[in-house]
């Protein structure tokens, strides 16, 4: 199911994380849009957001969040989303993790709206 507004994507992304499944999170980018994984590490590419993206796959997570769109003008659109994420790291023991991030979305000729800029860890990058 294609994302019909900006906040939409976030929502979708969640429920395709917690699914595990990798390729309705790719689908949710642009063929060349960019994915920052950990911070000061940015991915571009549908291949290489499929291998950042498979690492929190692996952690079979749960994933919430809140988000918010920040500003739209036309067919971009600017979002945040205050997320936690909880799950099980390759040495077997619980991890989680949280933060505020920061993406750029933009409408597609059928109305449909993708990633083109993903941060997770946007607003802790000054911090």
């Amino acid at each position: 199911m294609p994302a019909r507004n900006p906040e939409e994507l976030d929502r979708l992304f969640s429920e395709a994380l917690n699914a595990g499944n990798l390729e309705a999170l790719v689908a949710l980018y642009e063929p060349q849009a960019t994915l920052t994984p950990e911070p000061g590490h940015v991915v571009t590419g549908a291949q290489a957001i499929r291998e950042a993206l498979r690492a929190f796959v692996a952690l079979k997570p749960t994933l919430t969040l809140d988000v918010k769109t920040l500003a739209q003008t036309g067919d971009i659109a600017l979002t945040s989303a205050k997320w936690a994420l909880a799950g099980t790291g390759p040495d077997g023991n619980h991890t989680t993790m949280s933060g505020y991030s920061v993406e750029v979305s933009r409408r597609q000729p059928d109305g449909s709206w993708l990633f083109v800029i993903d941060t997770p860890w946007g607003l802790e990058w000054g911090a």
